[in-house]
């Protein structure tokens, strides 16, 4: 097989063919550090694409369990899992952006393999961009040297470049560069999100999927996410590596950078490039990409998230705070916590509803309010987590809905039922189904509503799979008002000078 950059093999079996570690654009490093992707120099010979390439330099990893990936700071590259075999017919993409915090993961991770989606007669991309510092350092010293006056969010067009490398390139593994998916999941999903908005993602998909995780957030929660507060910490966090210039920045180590304060630079800038304005603020003005999207959250997000062994009902106002800034006291008065055992399963429909259900139930309402097609979910499914592993406890936490996207049950040993396996495969045929057509309805499954941005019905994915309204709707509402006053405006408006 020739794609751009030269012939390569990959590997077959199982009716799917394999090809991993495909680099889409050149090593980031030395000059190229803290720069646009660049093109792949070409190669003559055959590349073996049999491999994974070592994941983005990160601290941790994504999820709790997952073993300790290889990792490196060249680490622009792809996987693709195709059809076996030739087909006239063009096969629908769907492209995954893992999560991580932008700090971590790895798409070595076989939870994210698309040889399972392959088989439903679909082409799977996962992709690699650059995490924490190299990812997302903004700093005045990078924006007076970029041609665009900005710096950050390279991790942002990492994924855009991979996206030009699917377009440029898809067909050859038997995939249509015009029927393009983006799907991702927490960070992957406030990708997907950013995507949206940004001018440099235009007409390089034409569906999306965010899985726990978007971007809609009042700025005025988050300054740190404009260029010049992200520069000031930049600069602090190059203090925190000894570096007192840019310089002195790129001659640290890779491995050295990540001993700095990553909190500080470890996420998305609003600057003139990538991305403009917040998600948010392009939905509100028009400027995002009308495109169908499936979006959803899951019941019990923070379980795997948070430790509440240590929450009480006598510090509940004041550990969220603590944890989340000055939020006023009618969001935190709208979850009850009497008592202790109720200040838990407060504090966990809190951290749900806050960092989660609000972002996509909102992402939903606004492009249903644009006109383009947008469905909903709630993943209420509790996996068999083996009691005593690092797992127990989750319930229908973050990351939970994967092993069923990507139907990989059988990855894990665990008690799986008939029920899991039933709607394992009905998670995986919608997502597949809407890949396809943007509409996630298909036959044997039960019907998914499209959301209505008025009051719009979503699908509660558990034993049975039913349509129906947000349990948390009375809390999310307190959040759309708690919200539209640190905006000056409703929610979906701009507010007037």
């Amino acid at each position: 097989m020739v794609i751009d950059s030269g012939p390569i093999r990959g590997l077959q079996g199982n009716g799917v063919a394999a090809y991993k570690g495909i680099p889409f654009a050149a090593p980031p490093v030395g000059r190229l550090r803290w720069r646009e992707p660049q093109a792949v120099q070409s190669w003559t010979g055959v590349r073996v694409a049999t491999t994974f390439a070592p994941a983005c330099l990160q601290r941790g990893v994504s999820m709790p369990g997952e073993p300790d990936p290889k990792t490196s700071e060249d680490c622009l590259y792809l996987n693709v899992w195709a059809p076996a075999g030739r087909s006239r017919a063009v096969r629908p993409v769907m492209v995954f952006i893992p999560g991580g915090g932008y700090t971590n993961g790895a798409t070595s991770l076989p939870l994210y393999w698309g040889d399972r989606l392959a088989r439903r007669g679909v082409v799977v991309v996962t992709l690699s961009y650059r995490l924490g510092p190299l990812g997302f350092l903004a700093h005045p010293e990078l924006t007076a040297e970029s041609p665009h006056q900005s710096s950050g969010n390279y991790g942002l067009m990492d994924q855009t470049a991979a996206l030009t490398w699917v377009r440029r390139n898809i067909k050859t593994f038997g995939g249509d560069p015009a029927r393009v998916t983006i799907f991702g999941q927490s960070a992957g999903a406030m990708s997907v999100s950013m995507l949206m908005a940004s001018p440099l993602a235009q007409g390089l998909f034409q569906r999306a999927i965010g899985e726990s995780g978007g971007l809609f957030e009042p700025l005025q929660l988050a300054p740190n996410y404009g260029l010049r507060v992200a520069e000031r910490d930049g600069v602090a966090f190059a203090k925190s590596v000894g570096a007192t210039s840019l310089a002195e920045l790129r001659r640290l180590s890779g491995t050295q950078l990540l001993k700095g304060d990553l909190g500080r630079v470890s996420h998305p800038v609003i600057e003139p490039y990538a991305l403009p304005l917040s998600p948010y603020g392009a939905f509100v003005t028009g400027r995002q990409t009308r495109v169908p999207i499936l979006v959803g959250w899951n019941a019990e997000e923070a379980r795997s998230l948070t430790d509440f062994s240590k929450v009480r009902a006598a510090s509940f106002a004041e550990d969220i705070r603590k944890a989340f800034g000055p939020l006023p006291s009618a969001l935190i008065d709208a979850y009850p916590h009497a008592d202790d055992t109720q200040a838990i399963q407060g504090r966990a429909d809190f951290e749900r509803d806050l960092r989660f259900a609000w972002d996509n139930w909102s992402w939903a309402r606004l492009q249903a309010a644009a006109g383009s097609p947008a469905y909903a979910y709630r993943f209420e499914h509790r996996p068999p987590f083996p009691a005593g592993s690092v797992r127990a406890g989750w319930g229908a936490s973050h990351f939970a809905e994967l092993w069923y996207v990507f139907d990989h049950l059988d990855q894990e040993q665990w008690r799986w039922t008939t029920s899991d396996r039933m709607l394992a495969d009905a998670i995986a045929g919608y997502w597949v189904n809407f890949a396809r057509s943007g509409d996630p309805n298909g036959p044997g499954l039960p019907t998914w509503p499209r959301f209505d941005a008025t009051g719009g019905l979503i699908l509660r994915l558990d034993d049975p799979i039913a349509a129906g309204l947000p349990p948390e709707l009375a809390t999310l509402k307190v959040l759309d008002e708690i919200y539209a006053q640190f905006r000056g405006a409703s929610f979906g408006k701009v507010k007037t000078p």
